[in-house]
């Protein structure tokens, strides 16, 4: 019978931990490692040090922050080799991913840069993931396995990166504009009506909403510049400051400018 799979997880937090316990439970010998907590989940083996944890692994997980994440990968390179593969998973700009690629390829392992698609307490290892990078076939062969649905999208270190960013554009940009909304609504009385009418409208949204913001933007555009900037002047008169109604005027006038609008 062939020995399991070890994998080394750099970074025991939230999503570490999650993905970690997920797979010892799949079957795999997992070796943890962080500065910042010797706890882990059941089966876990705590190293001493990082570089203990990836010198007898197959693969390596570092998920512990962008801020750290070319640290983790230099100080752990030179225990790399040939047939290791070394995965970031943390959120960070393509640039970086490239300087983490730099740091571990010359060793002769393969890199992954992986995009996690989901919040990791919600999936664990079976969170979808897109996957780029010298590595990125044999992470989607390996994770797979384990029940992650992972998207290879090329062997350029950071363009799976750049996509989840570009998304998150959209996601946390929504969840900002929301949230402006509601604190507008609150001063005026409204709140509850705003949240329900929000509400109702991501419920029905669907490619029709899409085609209608996108292309209704460019076609009413001039019109929109002065709704927006009536927007931002009730928010400045309630108090609330107004950073995505500023920006969206700001996007709506460069629309103008650009000819696009109708």
């Amino acid at each position: 019978m062939a020995d399991p799979l070890t994998i080394a997880v750099l970074g025991l937090g939230e999503a570490g931990s999650v993905i970690a316990g997920d797979l010892t439970a799949a079957g795999a010998r997992v070796l943890g490692y962080d500065p910042a907590s010797r706890e882990a989940p059941p089966a876990v083996e705590i190293a001493d040090e990082a570089t203990d944890a990836a010198a007898a692994a197959d693969v390596v997980l570092s998920v512990n922050s962008a801020a750290v994440a070319v640290e983790v990968a230099e100080a752990i390179a030179p225990v790399l080799g040939p047939e290791r593969l070394f995965a970031d998973l943390n959120t960070a700009a393509p640039a970086l991913k490239r300087a983490v690629a730099a740091a571990v390829e010359p060793h002769g392992a393969s890199f992954a840069d992986v995009a996690l698609m989901a919040p990791v307490p919600d999936w664990g290892v079976r969170t979808p993931a897109l996957v780029s990078g010298s590595g990125a076939e044999r992470f989607a062969a390996i994770f797979s396995g384990f029940g992650m649905p992972v998207k290879p999208v090329g062997r350029e270190p950071g363009a799976a990166a750049a996509r989840k960013l570009a998304r998150s554009v959209f996601m946390k940009g929504q969840a900002a504009a929301i949230g402006e909304a509601l604190a507008a609504a609150e001063r005026l009385g409204c709140e509850e009506w705003l949240y329900s009418d929000i509400e109702a409208t991501l419920t029905a949204a669907d490619s029709r909403l899409l085609r209608r913001l996108v292309e209704g933007s460019r076609l009413h555009a001039a019109r929109r510049v002065e709704e927006m900037a009536a927007a931002v002047a009730m928010l400045e008169e309630l108090g609330v400051e107004p950073h995505v109604a500023s920006a969206s005027e700001a996007w709506l006038r460069l629309v103008v400018r650009s000819g696009v609008a109708g």
